[in-house]
């Protein structure tokens, strides 16, 4: 299973040099099971989507695209994804059931979609995309996708229902909670977690950040670790980072939480492969 990190920003998109080496996007990830050249999983639809079109060499996406929760970080590239809007194009968009968007109930994650990607908010809705796109709504549970097994678990996170995600393919597994309040979180993440190979988690604050952190639901670098630790992970890379937190920030934080972490801590960084 490859994995590719396509955007690891959160909230907002981190332009200028003090934020090259880490990657100015938000949150999109990417997986190709093993025999598959192209990705047929893809995780959150932030503004690191565009990177997948280049990925693909301009080709037109088909699989599975799952959204963890709604929040503008992590739908902004949708529109934007040019291997997504053109002829050809064949994807299936999931979404956490919510405000009226219920499993089996035709047209209604367009339409929950809708209420962000529409005039006057934007030129077009999710029914102007090219290609062949079909939304549907998620229940907690398992899925199949892209060829792997996803399940999909209900984490503490403001502002709407957020999953955290579980991926497993190719006798690998990873976990990806890039929205995460862990403070309040008494174990369905780290039931999903739980042993995986690499755990993909919000790190947006740093422990002297707490207050916001909890004001905006997020975790901070050691609450990640802590988690990490309790879930038993193989490795655990840091995403979600603040967009006004430059390189050399991103990697202090990281390296004061890895030299006392009982398991390896490392970055992650836009362009990213991790081979699992």
């Amino acid at each position: 299973m490859r994995v590719t990190l396509h955007g690891v920003r959160g909230s907002t998109p981190a332009p200028g040099a003090a934020f090259v080496r880490t990657g100015g996007h938000t949150s999109c990830v990417s997986v190709a099971v093993r025999g598959e050249s192209a990705p047929g999983l893809v995780l959150d639809a932030g503004t690191g989507l565009a990177n997948l079109t280049a990925l693909l060499g301009g080709a037109p996406y088909r699989g599975d695209l799952v959204l963890s929760h709604l929040h503008w970080d992590h739908v902004q590239g949708l529109p934007f994804f040019r291997s997504g809007d053109v002829d050809g194009a064949d994807v299936r968009l999931w979404l956490p059931a919510q405000d009226g968007a219920a499993p089996g109930a035709a047209g209604s994650a367009a339409a929950l979609l809708r209420r962000a990607m529409s005039p006057p908010h934007f030129p077009i809705g999710p029914e102007g995309l090219a290609g062949r796109w079909r939304f549907g709504a998620r229940d907690a549970g398992w899925l199949t996708a892209g060829g792997a097994r996803v399940r999909l678990a209900d984490i503490p996170h403001k502002g709407g229902r957020t999953f955290g995600i579980r991926v497993e393919a190719d006798g690998a597994s990873f976990a990806y909670l890039p929205d995460h309040d862990a403070a309040t979180d008494d174990g369905p993440a780290a039931d999903l977690a739980d042993g995986v190979d690499v755990l993909l988690h919000d790190a947006q604050f740093s422990g002297g950040e707490r207050y916001w952190a909890a004001a905006y639901g997020h975790s901070t670098a050691g609450d990640a670790v802590a988690l990490a630790t309790r879930a038993r992970v193989g490795r655990l890379v840091l995403i979600h980072h603040a967009p006004a937190r430059s390189d050399d920030d991103v990697d202090e934080l990281a390296a004061k939480h890895a030299a006392a972490a009982p398991l390896p801590v490392v970055v992650g960084r836009e362009g990213d492969v991790l081979e699992l």
